[in-house]
């Protein structure tokens, strides 16, 4: 692996608060996610489901986790399922992880070979009465593809029926929204590695560059520094491209006058940064685009003051979305008619600002935090208002990623990445 690796304690944490809220009778199964084909023998780089990384730090294909709190034998409260290495997986793929190196990584002791699983479980459930299975329950989750997850829920359903049927997600919704002090170190280096990424290319952009090489700079920055690559789809949209919000296509040549929106971020060790910025081609913001990219910058410096505990996710959107109002009427994009003719569940301000202002973000770019819960201490969250203009041919975003605090703001975990218009234009014209 790339990256280093957090200290087996914190799976053992992860493990123990989850055990402590299922059912005494309970047990829990976790699977990793698929090698998932593309055509003939081709298959997309494998990506680690996020619930089983959580509880285990195992990064590796075919693996299963078994909890079971109040097994009958200690030995069998955690059980670690891995893939045995054979002579031509040695060859062709190199060697997979040993019991002894996925006890030092996860801290489980009970280390078995995959080809065990079934014999375990049948052992197993005959002294479970609740089977939990774990869903993919997130708000933004859209899943046409059947996983390994599926599979078993579907095979273990069949196979005892008799069996009560209990849900892990709720409960990993509100554990992995919380952040410990080694994950929240894992997100700032790969803020860190952005960070390098983001001055490796504002000296770069220039008119007649094309978006997927301001990519290719991108990706060799993060590699480097030992990230596997973005964290997620990188857009980086030029122009009239900036008002499509998720633009992919990176496919443009940036021309002189227009802005580039970057939105654009590292991982490290599996957990996300989520950055964006919005640069002039010519190194230069002309007049209009000043004031837009202040009245933003505005919003979400208004916007990261709010985060503090006790807050609902609900109720602060609404919130901004009075201050967003207020700077579209000073820019002109609304007049107060809009506002006294605006319907409430769609107002008037989405019509330059559709999208929300934070989400939660940890070893999922959009993570797990349930909008009905109450911000807490520790919760990371991206700050990410903007402004779209259709008719002017740009649009503008800033996003940091910013860490909830016990009292005052949040922490900035991408402070030093260059947000003041100032300092851009210096930067980009040295």
């Amino acid at each position: 692996m790339r990256y280093k690796p957090i200290n087996s304690s914190v799976y053992k944490n992860n493990r123990k608060s989850f055990s402590n809220e299922i059912d005494n009778l309970g047990l829990a199964v976790f699977n990793s996610n698929d090698i998932y084909p593309v055509s003939a023998d081709t298959t997309l780089p494998f990506s680690q489901h996020r619930d089983i990384f959580y509880l285990s730090g195992i990064d590796q294909e075919e693996t299963i986790l078994i909890l079971f709190p109040n097994a009958k034998k200690t030995i069998d409260k955690e059980i670690l399922f891995i893939k045995q290495t054979n002579k031509q997986i040695a060859i062709w793929e190199g060697e997979k992880l040993s019991k002894e190196k996925a006890r030092k990584i996860s801290g489980i002791e009970n280390v078995k070979w995959i080809s065990d699983f079934k014999n375990t479980f049948f052992d197993l459930a005959s002294e479970a009465e609740i089977l939990y299975f774990n869903t993919n329950e997130h708000y933004r989750a859209k899943n046409e593809t059947q996983t390994r997850e599926d599979r078993f829920i579907q095979w273990a359903k069949n196979k005892y029926p008799a069996h009560k049927v209990g849900k892990s997600n709720p409960i990993l919704q509100k554990l992995r929204s919380i952040k410990s002090v080694e994950e929240i170190n894992q997100i700032k280096k790969a803020c860190e590695i952005t960070e390098k990424g983001f001055r490796r290319i504002i000296n770069f952009i220039e008119p007649g560059v094309w978006e997927y090489e301001i990519e290719a700079e991108l990706i060799h920055e993060f590699i480097r520094n030992k990230s596997k690559g973005f964290a997620y789809s990188p857009i980086i949209a030029s122009g009239k491209n900036a008002n499509i919000l998720h633009y992919e296509s990176n496919n443009q040549k940036c021309k002189s006058g227009d802005l580039v929106l970057l939105d654009v971020a590292a991982e490290y060790g599996n957990y996300s940064s989520d950055l964006t910025r919005t640069l002039p081609v010519s190194g230069r913001y002309t007049d209009r685009q000043k004031k837009v990219y202040n009245s933003v910058l505005n919003v979400k410096n208004l916007a990261t003051k709010m985060l503090q505990p006790g807050v609902l996710l609900n109720d602060y959107h609404k919130e901004v979305g009075e201050i967003m109002t207020s700077e579209l009427l000073k820019l002109g994009l609304l007049k107060k008619i809009d506002i006294r003719n605006q319907n409430s569940n769609n107002p008037a301000y989405k019509k330059y600002f559709m999208h929300g202002t934070s989400h939660h973000m940890g070893l999922d770019t959009h993570d797990y935090g349930l909008l009905s819960d109450s911000l807490v201490p520790n919760m990371v969250l991206t700050v990410e208002p903007g402004i779209y203009i259709p008719e002017e041919g740009f649009g503008i975003r800033l996003e940091d990623d910013v860490v909830i605090q016990e009292k005052g703001e949040p922490t900035n975990l991408m402070e030093k990445i260059p947000i003041e218009i100032e300092e851009i234009e210096m930067l980009m014209n040295r």
